[in-house]
């Protein structure tokens, strides 16, 4: 195994460790779905989404996971 193949190992292994702990963090989306039946308003929170943690971590989680899918081609063409 050459260097550049363990350094990218590491990469992955790092990412996917990573990954994992992002998903989980983040909270479920079944409450969107609980009040749009019981027909629920959208509220200041809903409105402002995009400073919310879970909008950063949903941002995070596709940063992350482009980051893993490039070094694992990246490791394939090494």
């Amino acid at each position: 195994m050459s260097t550049a193949q363990l350094v990218i190992s590491i990469i992955i292994v790092i990412a996917a460790l990573f990954l994992i702990c992002v998903v989980l963090l983040q909270s479920g989306k079944n409450s969107g779905v609980n009040s749009a039946i019981s027909g629920g308003s959208d509220t200041f929170l809903a409105k402002n989404q995009g400073n919310t943690w879970d909008h950063r971590l949903a941002k995070i989680t596709r940063v992350v996971a482009a980051v893993f899918m490039v070094a694992v081609l990246v490791l394939n063409l090494v």
